[in-house]
C-alpha cells in the first residue's frame, strides 16, 4: 500500500488506491460509524428541537475507543493534588462532556460518511484502482476521519502517544497485531501527506 496524498491546484487533494486499499478505508470507516454510533436524533424522533436542545453523556464511554476519542476535557496525566481537586475536575469534565459530546459526535460521523461517500463515488482508473480527488473541504474530512481511524486502531492495539514506531515496523509476521499495525502505519502516511497538501 504506497498511496499518498498530493495537492490538486487551487485547493484539495488527490490519491491513487487500489481496491484492497479503498476497501479497508471504508470498511474502517464503516465500523468507526458504528462505534460512534447514531446520536440523538435516533432518540428524539427526528424532532429538530428536541435534537438541538438534546444533551450529551455526563460520564466517559465505557468503551477504551470512545474514551480515546472522547477524553475528559479536564483529565490529564498529572495526579490532582487533593481528592477536593479531583472531584471538580470530574465535575467539570461531566459537564463539558454533557453539553459538547453530542456535537463531537455528530462531527466525527459526518467526517466518517464523507469518506464513505467520497470512495463509493469513485469511477476505476483501471487495473483495479481509481484515482480520488477531494476538495478542500473534502480533505479536512478525510483529515480528521484519519486521524479518528488511528486513534481507535492505536488504542484497540494499546499503542501509546509516546511509542516508539519502529518497534512496531519489526513486529513478526506470525504476530497476530501485524495485519492492524500495517494498517494503523499506512493510514499515518495517508494522514501525513494529506497535512502537507493542506499547508499554505
Amino acid at each position: 500500500m504506497s498511496g499518498h496524498f498530493e495537492p490538486l491546484p487551487g485547493g484539495g487533494a488527490t490519491v491513487a488506491l487500489d481496491d484492497v486499499e479503498i476497501s479497508i478505508i471504508r470498511s474502517l470507516a464503516v465500523q468507526l460509524m458504528e462505534l460512534i454510533g447514531p446520536g440523538p436524533a435516533a432518540e428524539t424522533s427526528g424532532d429538530p428541537l428536541a435534537e438541538l436542545f438534546a444533551e450529551g453523556p455526563s460520564e466517559p464511554p465505557a468503551d477504551p475507543v470512545l474514551r480515546r476519542l472522547f477524553p475528559d476535557a479536564y483529565g490529564g496525566p498529572e495526579e490532582p493534588a487533593s481528592a477536593k481537586d479531583a472531584e471538580q475536575r470530574r465535575a467539570h469534565s461531566a459537564e463539558f462532556r454533557r453539553f459538547t459530546e453530542n456535537d463531537l459526535r455528530a462531527g466525527k460521523r459526518e467526517n466518517a460518511l464523507a469518506v464513505i461517500r467520497s470512495l463509493d463515488g469513485l469511477t476505476a482508473a483501471g487495473r483495479g484502482g481509481a484515482v480520488l480527488e477531494l476538495s478542500a473541504e473534502e480533505s479536512r474530512q478525510w483529515l480528521g476521519a484519519l486521524n479518528d481511524l488511528r486513534l481507535a486502531i492505536g488504542s484497540r492495539l494499546e499503542i501509546g502517544e509516546e511509542e516508539d514506531t519502529d518497534l512496531l515496523f519489526r513486529l513478526p509476521d506470525e504476530d497476530p497485531r501485524k495485519p492492524m499495525v500495517m494498517a494503523y502505519l499506512w493510514l499515518g502516511g495517508l494522514q501525513e501527506t494529506l497535512v502537507s497538501t493542506l499547508m499554505p
